[in-house]
């Protein structure tokens, strides 16, 4: 299946000389959703990526991760914008290109000895995949690999994260 032609492009979104590429297209169709699902699966499989849990990052994490999540028969975890959890958090700050934001997780979400993969619906910078990383070693916990549905490849995210199994399913 030709997963960019369900990825809409919107040009000059946020702000003039981005393209941004909308994924409610690609929700909004059954047969591309069940494809990604299950893409993201055969492609961790075959990398026999077998993780306790699936770690999303909000907000759109949540919306891969969950299914992917019921599908390998995994717990899921969600990481969050500072002050949506309830329960004690490490918290990790990061860098973006206009300025900073930070992540949190429970400090119980998962034990040290548990396999995690995380998951987003994009990697631009990495920012975002790394300090998820950053927060899962504060746990102890084993990160086994990244998985994302697209991948600006020329904004180099990749080369910032821990040397582990990265799949994105669509390149721009």
């Amino acid at each position: 299946m030709d997963l960019k032609a369900l990825i809409r492009d919107i040009p000059d979104f946020p702000k003039p000389g981005i393209m941004f590429r909308d994924i409610t297209t690609l929700l909004n169709s059954p047969e591309g959703l069940r494809y990604t699902i299950d893409a993201l699966v055969e492609q961790c499989q075959s990398r026999e990526l077998v993780p306790d849990h699936i770690v999303g990052m909000e907000s759109r994490g949540f919306l891969f991760g969950m299914p992917l999540a019921y599908q390998m028969n995994a717990g899921f975890i969600p990481v969050r914008k500072p002050g949506k959890l309830p329960a004690p958090v490490h918290r990790v700050e990061y860098d973006l290109e206009y300025g900073k934001d930070s992540l949190e997780i429970h400090q119980d979400a998962v034990a040290p000895h548990h396999r995690v993969l995380i998951v987003d619906d994009l990697i631009a910078t990495g920012g975002t995949a790394k300090a998820t990383a950053e927060l899962l070693s504060q746990l102890g916990c084993e990160v086994l690999g990244f998985a994302f549905i697209i991948e600006l490849v020329a904004l180099n995210g990749r080369q910032y994260l821990p040397d582990l199994p990265i799949i994105s399913l669509v390149e721009y």
